[in-house]
């Protein structure tokens, strides 16, 4: 049995080499994600709030651009979770904040910081916010990918510096960053 299966990985290992690739090297050389979408939705007992959050990958890293409304105003903690699972009254399921690289949560201008930390959006009087940033920690390919996870936007303002999530309060709305048509 134990030759069966050295030889069914040394047939793979083969095969993998004689097409030139390996899993790093499609990583590399397969198609790359140019633009990405994520709609959101509010969370139970806040469902007014609504928008989107467009990612574009540029040479010096992702442009984001948000639009949201139904909030309450002032700033509202904005961030990459680890979970792309939205099917939760409450928005739990999506996990905490991305991050692979095992960072302290920190503000959105450093690269010693969670990838999943986007910072705050500001919502105006009327409930509306927008955001426009480049993000040069987070990619649309690769190992920091923020394909299929969640954006979670939070009742309350990020603190940049409270361990491990910022202090942002509950979860308002979610939504799951997915492949947008180019």
């Amino acid at each position: 049995m134990k030759s069966i299966a050295l030889l069914a990985c040394l047939l793979s290992a083969s095969f993998l080499n004689s097409c030139g690739q390996d899993s790093s090297d499609s990583d590399k050389k397969g198609p790359q994600i140019k633009t990405a979408i994520c709609r959101l939705t509010g969370t139970k007992g806040n469902e007014a709030v609504t928008g989107y959050v467009s990612f574009t990958q540029k040479k010096d890293g992702v442009h984001i651009k948000a639009e949201v409304s139904g909030l309450t105003p002032g700033k509202h903690g904005f961030h990459i979770h680890e979970f792309g699972d939205v099917n939760c009254d409450d928005g739990k399921c999506t996990g905490g904040h991305f991050n692979p690289t095992g960072k302290q949560h920190g503000s959105p201008d450093t690269f010693d910081r969670h990838v999943g930390d986007l910072g705050n959006l500001t919502a105006d009087d009327s409930g509306k916010a927008s955001h426009d940033q480049l993000d040069k920690v987070i990619s649309l390919n690769g190992p920091n990918s923020i394909i299929g996870r969640a954006i979670i936007l939070h009742s309350g303002e990020d603190d940049l510096t409270s361990q491990p999530t910022g202090a942002a309060g509950s979860r308002v709305a979610s939504g799951v960053i997915g492949i947008a048509k180019d």
